[in-house]
């Protein structure tokens, strides 16, 4: 928890004494200058001037510890940004998948392949040959509508998934229903055309994407879609047919619709052992690979990967450039003698947190002779605690053990081995409301309230004597007045008696 120091004083100090000294000084030659020469006393610069002596050093002394606090507010929140911009950057670089080996296809016309997030690609090695790819069903009217909202008949349609199988012109030759519920879709009065239909199926959620492929004069076609995979095939089949034309929508063996693809799984193999897939796009055949299917060939793709030396070697140096630029921030911060937050406790844990970074465990129970470190891979601490890298040092270890600093900057989260969680468990603790910079930034608004209040109680004090002298000064004023007159009073009758006497 972050302390603040408070000021007291009960003693005046001397400057104090002196401008109130002064002020009293000028009040009283003022005042004797009235009643002596008769000239008025400026008693609202009077009571501006006493009421400041009394209150100037206080007002003073908190205006100075309330800027203070906003300083440090500021301070924090800056230190906040600049550790949780530079996780933030460190957790986009890991995550972009272009610090580990990089995958590579030997065919690009038949697969390609990406690397997905946490991938450890180093040594990847294997052989795939695709025969089919993966498709999804879709049929077509083969008679056009009038227009997309002319009227097709009312009724009802039932929507069934399964598998079929299809003839050599494509049309389907049978059907299984798979264990879904069929959707029923109802063509009413409201929803009488194409484009109703083509409505209710969406609107079913059934499996099945519709829409209206129109012709240049108007005239329209239904269009239907399923998803990809052989147990994604599907009927549609007008079970109630009021005006006896939707069955010309019906889908499914010897039905109107023409099926233009079919429904069916891609299909390989990887090193000899055959495999299906619903879809094109795989992630789970080879672990830390994503497989995109593009085409079929007899002649087995060859797939390998290479390290990503120039990238690891960019981030590197980019890693430690970030560092310098928010360690030499923090360490201005924790100056024990000009910093703002020299002794705000969640500082110094961050400033002790990021020294330590080099030296810190990245990779637990790593190989013999595998880097665990930011120092084994080159990365040395200076003595004003910038840190530095050996490029040398850096070669020889991407060199020497590749998996192992692709190790160190692999995705991983809080709790895990990597640089990305290293830096993600600094932040979250530098960040913390209960101990971190966020509990330091709730100490100091808490103080700078405190402070406002006394603030307010002292500008009410100050109105209150300002209220009370410039009363007591009216009084005096008044009374001066009375004296004034009377002299005038007494100076004209000896004035008379004088005349008189002579």
């Amino acid at each position: 928890m972050t302390t603040t120091s408070s000021t007291s004083g009960s003693a005046t100090s001397p400057t104090t004494a002196a401008t109130t000294a002064s002020v009293n000084s000028s009040a009283a030659q003022q005042l004797l200058s009235s009643l002596n020469a008769g000239s008025g006393v400026d008693t609202s610069s009077l009571v501006t001037s006493l009421v400041n002596a009394q209150f100037a050093t206080k007002a003073a002394a908190l205006k100075a510890k309330s800027d203070a606090l906003t300083t440090k507010i500021s301070d924090v929140a800056t230190l906040k940004g600049q550790i949780s911009d530079f996780a933030a950057a460190l957790e986009s670089l890991v995550k972009g998948g272009t610090l580990v080996s990089q995958p590579a296809s030997s065919n690009t016309g038949v697969l390609n392949v990406t690397p997905l997030v946490g991938a450890k690609l180093n040594g990847l090695s294997g052989s795939i040959t695709v025969s089919q790819l993966a498709s999804a069903q879709t049929a077509v009217s083969a008679t056009a509508v009038a227009s997309r909202n002319a009227p097709i008949g009312t009724g009802q349609f039932t929507l069934t998934l399964g598998t079929a199988s299809y003839n050599s012109d494509g049309s389907m030759a049978s059907f299984a229903a798979g264990s879904g519920a069929p959707a029923t879709i109802t063509i009413g009065s409201g929803n009488n055309s194409l484009a109703g239909l083509a409505d209710a199926i969406n609107n079913a959620s059934a499996g099945v994407t519709a829409s209206i492929v129109t012709n240049v004069d108007g005239s329209a076609y239904l269009s239907l879609k399923g998803a990809s995979g052989a147990a994604q095939a599907f009927t549609l089949t007008a079970t109630t047919d009021d005006n006896g034309t939707l069955s010309a929508f019906n889908v499914g063996p010897g039905a109107a619709m023409k099926i233009s693809s079919k429904a069916q799984n891609a299909k390989l193999t990887l090193d000899g052992v055959a495999v299906e897939r619903t879809g094109n796009t795989i992630t789970d055949l080879v672990q830390g690979l994503q497989i995109n299917l593009t085409g079929t060939s007899t002649v087995p793709v060859t797939l390998s990967s290479s390290t990503p030396t120039t990238a690891l070697t960019n981030a590197v140096n980019d890693l430690v450039d970030t560092y310098n630029q928010v360690f030499a921030a923090l360490k201005a911060q924790v100056d024990p003698i000009t910093g703002d937050l020299r002794a705000d406790t969640a500082a110094q844990a961050l400033y002790r947190s990021m020294r330590g970074l080099t030296t810190r465990t990245l990779i637990g129970n790593a190989a013999p002779g595998a880097p665990s470190t930011l120092a084994d891979l080159g990365v040395t601490t200076n003595r004003d605690g910038s840190i530095s890298v050996d490029a040398t040092k850096l070669t020889n270890a991407i060199t020497n053990n590749p998996a192992g600093v692709e190790a160190i900057f692999s995705y991983a989260t809080i709790g895990t081995d990597g640089i990305n969680a290293a830096m993600q468990s600094i932040k979250l603790n530098a960040t913390s409301t209960l101990y971190g910079l966020g509990a330091s930034t709730a100490t100091y608004t808490k103080a700078q309230g405190t402070i406002a209040t006394q603030q307010d109680d002292l500008t009410t004090r100050q109105q209150q004597m300002t209220d009370r002298l410039t009363q007591q000064f009216a009084a005096m004023n008044a009374k001066v007045a009375a004296y004034k007159s009377t002299q005038a009073y007494m100076t004209q009758q000896i004035n008379m008696w004088t005349k008189s006497g002579n």
